[in-house]
């Protein structure tokens, strides 16, 4: 697509489809011309949780929704989570080193993103596996604006829990973001509902389901490449470097999606205004005009200005907690997991979203210890 219809029109859908790197960036970027607001009222409705979230404001509201939270997000308060993240990860391995094979997904890449979330937003414990299965439904869509029954429920589900939970901190604050979004002002002003549950979704979503594939990806990836595990026990240093090739060979998030605002022309295309619009990340970080060998898995990629993260005002807010966490939750596999493989004969098979990239179940083996 990115060479023969690298601006493609969808007729049956009605979407937009942008494949090639410079035509995603300016999508991603130019806020003024491709919007990120989507429609509707009903929260129950497929998206409308996230209407009122970051995810889906433009400027001026974006900056001021963003600022809210940015604190919670900077690398300081991010690196202050580094001695939890070590721990649980090394009490997720704890059970595991003994075995010598185990599904790594659901071993450890899901429980990791799923517990610090949750502690970060004050959700109980008991309610993370309600999360995870969540989050997956809400990436499982497979195009913008479809919505199945099982989504819908998950939507009502969510809203009302959500709402609950609300009103459990407006009642009884706690030292977590909800609460602190419970008493954050801008201009005077509270947050109104809409706001506090497109917060909520927002960063139950992105903070766990892009993190649990990040580190499945990363294995996968680091597996598939021999020698590679050997190379990174051997020198450390070069863990970050690898984690950003990850990020652009396997990106965790495959597109975004965006409106119009106006009539519009990418590369010597017309775009009308008022047309939905999906950039392909995935594709973007495959092109060949911006990548050397892109479909290569390479370490050694230096120059890498991959779009995983998004790009502009929008870029991901949480990008310094998913690098700590698939840092520290690879660094604890490389050192504790000796002679990891993809487990013999394991069939892979990806999630059903267009969305995310990530495996359903990674069966992975190693020396027991």
């Amino acid at each position: 697509m990115r060479q023969a219809a690298p601006v493609f029109h969808d007729d049956q859908s009605g979407s937009w489809h942008v494949f090639r790197y410079d035509d995603v960036q300016r999508v991603l970027s130019e806020y003024a011309r491709f919007s990120s607001r989507m429609g509707g009222d009903d929260p129950s409705e497929t998206g409308q949780l996230f209407a009122s979230s970051l995810i889906t404001a433009d400027p001026p509201r974006h900056r001021q929704l963003r600022s809210l939270v940015t604190q919670a997000f900077t690398p300081k308060a991010v690196d202050a989570l580094a001695p939890r993240i070590s721990r649980l990860t090394d009490e997720l391995l704890d059970g595991l080193a003994a075995l010598g094979s185990a599904d790594l997904i659901q071993e450890l890449a899901y429980p990791l993103p799923v517990i610090v979330i949750s502690e970060l937003m004050g959700v109980p414990a008991e309610d993370r596996d309600r999360f995870k299965h969540w989050s997956d439904v809400v990436v499982s869509q497979t195009r913008a604006g479809a919505v199945n029954e099982d989504q819908h429920l998950t939507n009502v589900e969510m809203t009302e829990y959500f709402l609950n939970l609300i009103e459990q901190r407006r009642s009884r604050p706690g030292k977590d973001l909800i609460s602190n979004l419970l008493s954050a002002e801008i201009d005077g002003q509270k947050l109104n509902v809409a706001e506090l549950l497109g917060f909520c979704s927002l960063l139950l979503v992105a903070g766990n389901e892009t993190t649990t594939n990040l580190i499945g990806n990363a294995v996968l990836c680091l597996t598939e490449v021999p020698g590679t595990i050997e190379r990174l026990r051997q020198e450390p240093a070069l863990l970050p470097q690898a984690i950003e090739e990850v990020l652009r060979f396997r990106s965790p998030v495959q597109s975004m999606y965006r409106v119009t605002v106006a009539d519009t022309t990418l590369g010597d295309v017309r775009i009308p205004a008022g047309a939905p619009l999906v950039a392909w990340i995935g594709s973007a970080n495959r092109d060949e005009r911006q990548f050397e060998r892109p479909a290569q898995f390479d370490v050694d990629r230096s120059q890498n200005r991959h779009l995983a993260f998004g790009h502009g005002i929008h870029f991901c807010l949480g990008a310094p907690l998913a690098r700590l966490e698939a840092r520290i939750a690879l660094s604890a596999m490389l050192s504790r997991l000796p002679g990891l493989a993809l487990a013999p004969g394991a069939r892979l098979e990806r999630m059903d979203s267009t969305i995310v990239y990530g495996l359903k179940a990674l069966p992975a083996s190693w020396q027991a210890a």
